[in-house]
C-alpha cells in the first residue's frame, strides 16, 4: 500500500500542476464532464485536469486512449513487474468493466473515492473489495493471508509466517463476530467503524484542493483509532 500511496502522491503532483497551468479549453475527446464531476466529488475544472493526466499515462506505454495494467502500475507503483497480487487487486477494482483496460471515467471514479469528501461507505467498500480477492461477497483467512503476504512484499517487509499467522488469528478474533471462518460485509464495516484508521490509506486529504498550489505535498492519516 505504501508504493501504491507514493505512486498516487506523484501522480497527483502531476494533476496539481496540470490544474495551476490554467486549462481554459476543454481537453479533445473529454465528453460530457459535467455529468463526470456530478457523479464523483471532482469538480469540473478537475476533471479536466485529471483528464490531461489521464492521457500521459495512457500513452506511456501504448497510445491508444486506454490505461493497460503495465501503464498502471508504472504510473502508480514504480513498477511493471507482471506477477504483483496488490497492483493486480487495486487494477482490478479500477477496471469496473474487466476488459484489462481503463477508460478515463472508470479511472476518475475509482481516484474519487480517495478524497477526503467521498462517503465513509465507499471507502468501506472498496476496501473489503480490496481482501475479497474470490468476489464472493465476504473474505477468507486465506484471502486475508495472501493481501497481507503481498502488502508486505510491496512495502519491502519480511515477516515470519508464524507472525503472519498471529496477526490473521487477531484479526478473525475480533472480526469473525458470526464464527463461521468468514468476514461478510457487515463484520468488516464493523471492525472498521472500531478501527478507523483501517481505512487512513483510503483518504488523501490533498485531494480535497487539488487545484491550489501546495508548499508540499506529504501524504499521512489524519484518522486514528478510538
Amino acid at each position: 500500500m505504501v508504493q501504491f500511496l507514493d505512486g498516487l502522491k506523484d501522480l497527483l503532483v502531476a494533476f496539481v500542476n496540470c490544474c495551476e497551468s490554467g486549462i481554459n479549453k476543454r481537453p479533445r475527446g473529454l465528453i460530457n464532464p459535467e455529468e463526470l464531476a456530478r457523479e464523483t466529488v471532482f469538480s469540473v475544472s478537475e476533471i479536466e485536469a485529471l483528464y490531461e493526466l489521464f492521457k500521459k499515462i495512457s500513452s506511456a506505454v501504448v497510445d491508444d486512449g486506454y490505461i493497460n495494467k503495465e501503464e498502471f502500475q508504472l504510473a502508480l507503483f514504480k513498477s511493471n513487474k507482471k506477477e504483483s497480487l496488490f497492483a493486480d487487486r487495486v487494477f482490478d477494482l479500477f477496471d469496473v468493466k474487466h476488459n484489462g483496460m481503463l477508460e478515463f471515467e472508470e479511472f476518475a471514479r475509482a481516484l474519487s473515492v480517495f478524497h477526503p469528501n467521498a462517503a465513509m461507505e465507499e471507502k468501506i467498500e472498496f476496501s473489503f473489495q480490496l481482501y475479497d480477492l474470490k468476489h464472493q461477497g465476504f473474505i477468507e483467512r486465506q484471502e486475508v493471508k495472501q493481501m497481507v503476504v503481498a502488502t508486505l512484499a510491496e512495502s519491502g517487509m519480511n515477516l515470519s509466517d508464524d507472525v503472519i499467522e498471529i496477526i490473521i488469528d487477531k484479526t478473525f478474533e475480533e472480526a469473525d463476530t458470526k464464527h463461521d471462518g468468514r468476514i461478510d460485509k457487515e463484520e468488516w464495516r464493523s471492525l472498521v467503524m472500531r478501527h478507523p484508521s483501517l481505512l487512513k490509506n483510503m483518504t488523501l486529504q490533498y485531494l480535497k484542493d487539488i487545484t491550489t498550489a501546495f508548499p508540499s505535498f506529504v501524504f499521512h492519516s489524519q484518522v486514528d483509532d478510538t
